[in-house]
């Protein structure tokens, strides 16, 4: 049953009540909590001949990171397993942990691009990607003739 919460102009309350919450996140999963939402984020920069993006992955190898390019879409995706074993002297697990975190972005981009015009590299945790764009051709354009009735 839902029962109206009583509101009595008291912040510091509702303050505590969201510290209390993120507090009992952090013990149940080890870290994350309602502060820190993980998201891959990556900020568009548009420049005189190109796009860059910058994707913060912090925590990745480069082997963990993978750009794909299909139908107009230039697609960012990495994946990431961890696993934290300890035992005791017997061999017995004292502790056992493991984290998976998954990532992926997609960007419109030129249909005309190929893959060797783009350039990526990855550096103290972000994945900087180079888009150059491409200038529209004027289209030649045929005279058509208009006939006279």
């Amino acid at each position: 049953m839902l029962m109206p919460m009583l509101w009595n102009g008291n912040d510091d309350w509702f303050d505590n009540s969201l510290a209390m919450m993120d507090q009992a996140m952090n013990n149940l999963w080890g870290g994350n909590s309602l502060k820190t939402v993980a998201a891959m984020k990556t900020d568009v920069i548009e420049e005189d001949k190109d796009y860059k993006l910058e994707a913060e992955l912090p925590g990745f190898k480069k082997e963990d990171i993978h750009i794909d390019m299909k139908n107009g879409a230039l697609t960012i995706s990495a994946k990431h397993d961890e696993s934290k074993d300890e035992k005791n002297a017997e061999g017995k697990y004292i502790r056992r942990e493991r984290s998976t975190a998954s990532y992926e972005r997609s960007f419109r981009i030129d249909e005309n691009l190929k893959p060797e015009d783009i350039s990526a590299k990855y550096e103290n945790g972000v994945l900087t990607v180079v888009v150059p764009k491409k200038e529209a051709l004027p289209q030649k354009e045929e005279p058509k003739q208009i006939e006279i009735q």
